[in-house]
């Protein structure tokens, strides 16, 4: 393994376990947090604080993003204390966070300007997936960039694929979320459907799961929905969030149109709630 030191940005559902994999790993960690409590788990398995993204990204040869928002992603490089307000060279700053193509190429080329390199390397998978380090991280930017920090990225993800330039990691995200979307809304439609003709979910689900249909989603979904289980692991207001992005970048098919706006709608009584809550909005 390599020596280099890498700093960590953003604590909450996926953060936290992936980093977790980074310090499993043997690299020296430096994390950051807006919320200092979420901090205390890391720390206790030996990562260091930091003060501020800019003291952060002065002591780590890596920075790794995982946040919510392109509001967020502004902030981290743009504010005082932030990852651009020193003049810091020769760093990679990997945005893992489900955002804007264009925020991306925004932040390149800032980050290039100060002599840094940047990639967009969102994720597919969901908690169970960051902790095992299995998730799948496509990734937009530099080729050369990619190649020194691939070794690092395998550590969280069992396949990291450079797709295209700066910009394309995330729309490739999206177009993934867009198909977990209609995934969700399709499973709950489809119980609710069996339900109202006498099918129980159990026996729905069983048959799902040993048909050609039947996948992970379904699995997990499905288990969630019988143990009216519906604490987020992707939390239904961000993918009203992402659909929203996609919708942006000019996905404006039938299914999509169709998904934006049921979740949309479900998204005030069950937003915090994990995505398959959908199934208690389309009751």
């Amino acid at each position: 393994m390599d020596q280099k030191t890498i700093g960590w940005i953003g604590l909450g559902n996926m953060g936290i376990p992936m980093a977790t994999q980074l310090l499993h790993a043997g690299y020296k960690l430096t994390i950051y947090n807006r919320s200092k409590d979420k901090e205390a788990l890391l720390q206790s398995l030996g990562a260091n604080p930091s003060a501020t993204p800019k003291a952060l990204v002065n002591s780590s040869d890596i920075v790794f993003i995982m946040v919510s928002d392109d509001a967020a992603i502004n902030q981290l490089f743009k504010g005082d204390d932030g990852l651009l307000a020193d003049d810091s060279q020769g760093k990679t700053i990997i945005n893992m966070s489900t955002v804007s193509p264009g925020i991306s190429k925004e932040m390149a080329t800032l980050c290039s300007e100060k002599g840094n390199y940047y990639l967009d390397a969102p994720v597919s998978g969901s908690v169970k997936q960051a902790e095992t380090g299995t998730l799948v991280i496509m990734a937009g930017g530099d080729v050369n960039a990619f190649e020194n920090v691939k070794p690092v990225l395998e550590k969280l993800g069992k396949l990291a694929m450079l797709i295209g330039d700066n910009g394309v990691g995330n729309s490739a995200k999206l177009a993934i979320n867009s198909l977990l979307a209609l995934y969700a809304q399709g499973l709950a439609e489809t119980i609710l459907f069996a339900n109202q003709n006498g099918v129980e979910t159990e026996d729905l689900l069983e048959l799902i799961n040993n048909a050609a249909i039947g996948n992970i989603f379904t699995k997990i979904k499905g288990d969630a929905i019988l143990q009216n289980n519906f604490k987020a692991a992707f939390a239904l207001k961000h993918i009203v969030k992402d659909l929203g992005l996609a919708k942006a970048e000019g996905l404006s098919s039938p299914l999509a149109e169709a998904a934006f706006k049921t979740f949309k709608s479900a998204e005030a009584d069950h937003g915090e709630e994990d995505i398959i809550a959908v199934v208690k909005a389309l009751k």
